[in-house]
């Protein structure tokens, strides 16, 4: 698929990845338009780089039906969805601290579930609907994450992301039979507003672990992102892009 005047909704993309993923994507030639939950950063977003967006919580199911035919009406079919849109909370699953145990909260795994993995699915339901409603032989990007093998603290967010890829690979053999292709990038540890909250001991730890012996940066992710829209053959696949850390 060409760049030139593709129609890209970007979810999560005011900030982080996903603002780098619409800032790339525009600069290729394609029209992005982001959905976040914050109007400030649509704003932000909005004066710094003409990019347009709305408010949108992509776990409500209504809403998300009511912004796609909003935006096929204003718009026409988008031709890519990019799932970005994700969330964590961490804490280990059960935890003891002298004679305490504590068990992980059920608030956090659903409300990480909820956006990880039901926006995702609602998303993409609705992005294909309409590629395959009005014969657009379009592309889903699904953002997975090498947590997907499971990460210490991480049980919420590494199960919805092997899920995202479990629904990558099915969405990928149902869809191809309309020209649509879907596939997943799993990043490692990438230079981002979430990776920068880490504790510096811990963060030094995780960078001493990675072969590339860095940090990835947004960008590289973004290059992905442009790879499995401009490759036509690629789809059911995750891309790793991760510095050689799950070998």
């Amino acid at each position: 698929m060409d760049f030139a005047g593709k129609k890209i909704i970007v979810t999560g993309g005011a900030r982080g990845l996903g603002k780098q993923f619409a800032v790339d994507l525009k600069a290729r030639g394609a029209k992005p338009f982001v959905v976040d939950v914050m109007q400030d950063t649509l704003d932000s977003l909005k004066k710094e780089t003409g990019i347009s967006g709305k408010v949108l919580d992509v776990t409500k199911e209504k809403d998300v039906e009511a912004f796609f035919i909003d935006y096929a009406k204003e718009n026409g079919t988008p031709d890519v969805l990019v799932n970005n849109a994700g969330i964590t909370s961490d804490g280990l699953f059960i935890k003891k601290k002298g004679d305490e145990v504590t068990k992980f909260p059920y608030a956090n795994w659903s409300k990480v579930v909820d956006v990880n993995l039901h926006g995702v699915f609602l998303c993409g339901r609705e992005a294909a609907y309409h590629m395959v409603r009005n014969g657009v032989k379009g592309v889903i990007i699904n953002i997975s994450s090498i947590c997907r093998a499971g990460n210490l603290g991480q049980c919420n967010y590494s199960a919805t992301k092997a899920a995202v890829v479990a629904l990558t690979v099915t969405w990928s053999k149902e869809l191809i039979k309309a020209g649509i292709r879907v596939g997943a990038i799993a990043p490692g540890y990438i230079n981002t507003e979430m990776v920068a909250k880490i504790k510096p001991e811990m963060l030094e730890k995780i960078v001493s672990g990675i072969p590339a012996g860095r940090l990835g940066e947004m960008s590289e992710i973004s290059k992905a992102v442009q790879f499995i829209i401009e490759n036509d053959y690629f789809s059911g696949r995750v891309l790793e892009v991760d510095g050689g850390l799950r070998i």
